[in-house]
């Protein structure tokens, strides 16, 4: 194998140059590198907001690697039979890349790699994605945890290894092959008119993330234990949408966190917990890779759930129009800013699945469709543990009251007026955005008046809870 022939480095959601193993070790081989995407069928999968946010996120690793001296190909098709036609292009020998852990992904990166070591290339993978491989956490029994607490216990200890930097040079080839223009992909073209509203709430790139969380660790951890539940608050470090792309790495995040502990900061434990979150999430997902499709605890197949995708109680819940103002104002976040506040996912969550007994799957294909942040174990370990389906201790009977939730976390209104605007003589800017960005074919207007309640929050609960019982009943 030749010293001196190309690298090609095969990006996916690891979009930085700066604690990234992967590409540290190919800067270090001083041999030429060819960064490429490859937009393939997962990738085209991908929901209209992600896409999106892929597309924002591609333009600025590509000035981030013109700046560095190389530059950024984009190709658009099969991975195998892409990566096959760079190599012809560019004489490479190796293809590297970041890990990837759904069961799709896992399946496709197998392939690649038993499809180039056949042709005699280098075919190497780097872990980068997170803390923790999940095979590498495990009980004592070699199990696989299914409780957050225990999980935590195991991982809170360890060392993560420190976050790399970013190469001083990165060698570039002789020539560069051709790339697609990454306008004509297209990647915007789901979100229509609603792409400039969410794209005012982006934080886009590596140096943006970074700031991001500077600003956090020096101005909000210290109180992130306290206020982080309360959704008008600024108090949340808001890097879930910088790690779902890579544009920050885990452990960079992690020894932020780490760093403002021993500082004293007194929300820096729970800021690190909600970190290990996603690597709980993660976790399970690796071991349960149908965690998206199927209930994670199988003694819920049957439950009566309805899952009708396009039933009016549905569309209401998707539009903000379920008459439950917290519930609105949160899925009206979503829309505006392609995000929604950790404590209001849970709520709206509950109502869907609980207070309509909608089906999990239709909130999270929902979600996969609208979040910037999205991550897909997130999003299903979030789904089913509201539902009462996935990997939570607590029982079923644990049904978010909205209303309650209101006056304990938005007791001024100050969340549920930033994002509705029926029945307010001055709406607030992000309310009229939701207009801005709607389908023009929903024919809502902000001067309409508000929207009845779907069902009694009461009669909704005590709904829920007879389907529980009738269903264990039967079970």
């Amino acid at each position: 194998m030749s010293d001196t022939a190309p690298i090609i480095l095969w990006f996916r959601r690891d979009l930085r140059l700066s604690d990234n193993p992967m590409l540290a070790a190919a800067a270090a081989t001083g041999r030429p590198l060819v960064p490429a995407v490859i937009l393939d069928d997962q990738a085209e999968a991908m929901g209209a907001a992600p896409r999106f946010r892929l597309g924002l996120g591609l333009e600025a690793f590509g000035q981030a690697l013109a700046e560095a001296g190389s530059r950024l190909i984009l190709r658009r098709g099969d991975a195998k039979a892409t990566l096959q036609r760079l190599i012809e292009d560019t004489g490479a020998t190796a293809v590297w890349w970041g890990r990837q852990y759904t069961g799709p992904a896992r399946a496709r990166d197998t392939a690649v790699k038993s499809a180039l070591r056949d042709r005699g290339i280098e075919a190497r993978s780097f872990p980068g994605h997170l803390l923790f491989e999940p095979w590498t956490v495990e009980k004592n029994d070699g199990g696989v945890y299914k409780v957050y607490t225990p999980y935590w216990r195991a991982v809170r200890g360890r060392d993560p290894g420190a976050p790399c930097r970013a190469p001083s040079k990165l060698h570039a080839p002789d020539n560069w092959p051709e790339s697609d223009r990454l306008q004509d992909w297209r990647l915007d073209a789901g979100l229509d008119r609603g792409a400039a509203v969410v794209q005012l709430h982006t934080c886009v790139g590596e140096h943006e993330a970074a700031l991001r969380l500077r600003r956090f660790i020096d101005s909000r951890v210290a109180a992130y234990k306290d206020r982080r539940d309360i959704p008008a608050a600024d108090a949340t470090s808001r890097l879930s949408e910088n790690l779902t792309w890579g544009e920050i790495g885990p452990r960079t995040v992690w020894a932020a966190g780490q760093r403002a502990l021993e500082e004293g900061a007194p929300g820096a434990e729970t800021f690190l917990q909600e970190l290990v979150w996603r690597e709980f999430a993660w976790h399970l997902f690796y071991h349960h890779p149908d965690m998206e499709r199927a209930n994670w605890r199988s003694d819920w197949d049957g439950f009566g759930w309805d899952d009708d995708a396009d039933s009016d109680a549905v569309l209401r819940w998707k539009q903000g129009r379920t008459g439950v103002e917290l519930v609105d104002a949160a899925m009206r976040e979503l829309y505006v800013t392609g995000t929604m506040h950790n404590r209001a996912r849970m709520i709206t969550a509950s109502y869907l699945t609980k207070h309509l007994l909608v089906h999990w799957r239709v909130g999270l294909e929902w979600f996969a469709e609208c979040l910037i942040d999205w991550d897909p174990a997130s999003n299903a370990m979030g789904w089913q543990w509201v539902a009462g389906s996935g990997p939570d201790a607590a029982p079923y009977f644990r049904v978010f009251n909205p209303d309650l939730q209101a006056k304990r976390f938005d007791p001024d209104r100050a969340y549920r007026d930033r994002f509705l605007a029926e029945g307010r003589k001055r709406p607030a800017a992000e309310a009229l955005a939701f207009f801005d960005a709607i389908p023009r074919s929903w024919g809502l207007r902000p001067d309409a008046r508000p929207p009845a309640p779907l069902i009694d929050l009461a009669r909704g609960r005590k709904r829920a809870l007879a389907a529980y019982d009738a269903h264990k009943a039967s079970a």
